[in-house]
């Protein structure tokens, strides 16, 4: 990740870990909800990449988790999350040693999704999954990013949205195939009032959309 994103991300630390309390509660209850309907399928252990944090990894049960922000990593651990500084794109782990890679809305973020999947697979036993959290480019959710994006918003401004399609080929390109989609947020911004249940499946209407994709067995 860039040196200037990762001061960002430093800099405004706490209010990007007040944000989960106050303007995204209910966002981030439904993101964890659809979340959960991956977590049986999934072999341990675990580790979350772009921990941040540590919300997410608290509510799912993630022990270990990963990022470039030091600040963020401070707030994971006193989470209870096993923490460690780095970046997706070059993890300094063992290859083959984790059974599961959580990236929640962090693909967006990284400098370059095809290296970062690429290590993911590199981190994995030979069955490994890969689980995406991700608000894709073609959503309302995604949309409205997008163009506080183009208005230099603090955080968004160092994103990068994709499609469904284009994740799908990221993932193929890096040898993973995609066993099960789960998407929530189908209430539009402005007017979300209640935590969702999640649906199956993908939806271009839906603002958080979850991707689990297998590593195929070695030959």
């Amino acid at each position: 990740m860039l040196e200037s994103k990762i001061l960002v991300f430093d800099s405004l630390a706490s209010d990007y870990d007040a944000w989960f309390e106050e303007g995204g509660r209910l966002i981030f209850a439904s993101e964890v909800e659809a979340l959960r309907q991956t977590l049986s399928l999934l072999p341990k252990p675990w580790i979350e990449v772009g921990v941040g944090s540590g919300r997410f990894a608290q509510a799912l049960g993630i022990d270990i988790g990963l990022d470039p922000s030091s600040k963020l990593l401070e707030m994971a651990r006193n989470r209870g999350i096993n923490v460690f500084l780095g970046s997706g794109e070059e993890a300094s782990f063992q290859g083959g040693v984790f059974g599961t890679v959580f990236f929640v809305v962090t693909l967006c973020f990284v400098d370059s999704p095809m290296r970062t999947l690429g290590e993911a697979a590199r981190l994995l036993e030979s069955q490994g999954k890969v689980v995406l959290g991700l608000v894709l480019k073609e959503s309302p959710w995604g949309q409205l990013y997008q163009r506080e994006k183009e208005r230099g918003h603090r955080f968004y401004r160092y994103a990068t949205f994709y499609s469904y399609a284009e994740v799908d080929t990221l993932l193929k390109q890096t040898g993973f195939s995609i066993e099960k989609v789960v998407s929530t947020l189908f209430q539009h911004p402005g007017e979300l009032n209640h935590i969702e249940l999640p649906r199956q499946g993908f939806s271009v209407d839906a603002g958080f959309t979850v991707i689990l994709a297998g590593k195929p067995r070695s030959r």
